[in-house]
């Protein structure tokens, strides 16, 4: 008989009893997790109660009990709400660049720092790459503002080629979804670098030997090696990224957004901060934000079905 089809037939007692004796040997170990639990539960669980807002016409003076109920109004305002889809637009077109530039660019950079062969290099290069994470989009936010400027750096340096041009490039809406995607690749491509040296770093290197004396050249390796022991990752990464398409930075869009570029600025996080703190329609605003979480997670869930089929039946979640 299998272990499964014992613990199958394991009275409940009797697995309870087992259970509690492995809690028991590894208290210091529970009880190091259990602020984590607690946090979780706290803010991501204990939260979930007011979802019944975008159900209700809920206003400060009303506790949850109090305000009326509403039913499905919320959403069909949503559904006639041009802002409220034009925040969308934006929302999946800033996240289409991220996704083609983003997700590509921190693979090749981690290949790239892993074949680089002088230890002193690479740990530069890895130094100047992962620096833009650590700052805050107030920091990096004031950096563009200035670089963008008509007089700022980016016009400067194209002025040396003869390209100047007088041209606020924040205040060119249309320039927008460009600006937001290509700053934030700039500011976690070296961060999202380092789960990929990580599995690099636990390749045998003994099958780049073995590549090298069958004749295989450097793009070779790369390609037949390195790639493919980085599949699982790949996929792991694709799966977020994908389902993260109707999220949006909310710190660079409230850092870089001004009046002249909100229309193309104006996404679906920016949008429910406005409506709901700003104008104080707090069922609106939980409405917008249930409807995305849901649209996450079925990109999530079909994301995944689709590289179980890739990779063989076999899922990294």
């Amino acid at each position: 008989m299998s272990q499964v089809s014992q613990v199958a037939k394991e009275p409940i007692g009797g697995r309870f009893i087992r259970w509690w004796k492995q809690f028991a040997y590894q208290w210091q170990l529970q009880l190091m997790i259990l602020p984590g639990i607690i946090a979780m539960i706290v803010f991501n669980y204990l939260p979930i109660y007011g979802l019944i807002l975008a159900f209700q016409r809920y206003t400060v003076v009303d506790t949850f009990g109090d305000a009326p109920w509403v039913g499905m109004e919320n959403f069909r305002i949503i559904a006639k709400d041009q802002y409220f889809w034009q925040s969308v637009i934006n929302t999946l077109g800033i996240s289409a660049i991220k996704l083609t530039l983003g997700f590509f660019l921190p693979i090749v950079l981690a290949i790239m720092i892993y074949e680089v062969p002088w230890g002193p290099f690479k740990k530069i290069v890895q130094t100047l790459t992962y620096l833009p994470h650590f700052f805050s989009w107030i920091i990096l936010g004031g950096m563009l503002i200035s670089w963008l400027s008509t007089q700022g750096l980016f016009n400067q340096f194209f002025g040396t080629f003869g390209l100047h041009s007088a041209t606020n490039h924040l205040l060119e809406s249309n320039q927008y979804w460009w600006v937001a995607s290509l700053s934030d690749v700039w500011k976690e491509a070296g961060w999202g670098t380092i789960l990929y040296l990580a599995v690099m770093a636990g390749i045998d290197p003994t099958l780049y030997e073995a590549a090298e004396v069958d004749g295989a050249s450097k793009l070779r390796r790369i390609w037949s090696i390195t790639v493919p022991e980085l599949g699982t990752m790949i996929t792991l990464n694709l799966i977020l990224s994908v389902s993260g398409l109707f999220n949006s930075n909310l710190d660079q869009t409230l850092v870089l957004q001004n009046p002249q570029n909100q229309p193309k600025s104006e996404v679906i996080n920016s949008y429910v901060y406005r409506v709901g703190l700003s104008q104080g329609d707090f069922s609106y605003a939980t409405a917008v934000g249930l409807g995305v979480s849901i649209i996450s997670a079925l990109l999530l869930v079909i994301t995944n079905l689709a590289t179980k089929r890739i990779n063989d039946n076999e899922s990294v979640l």
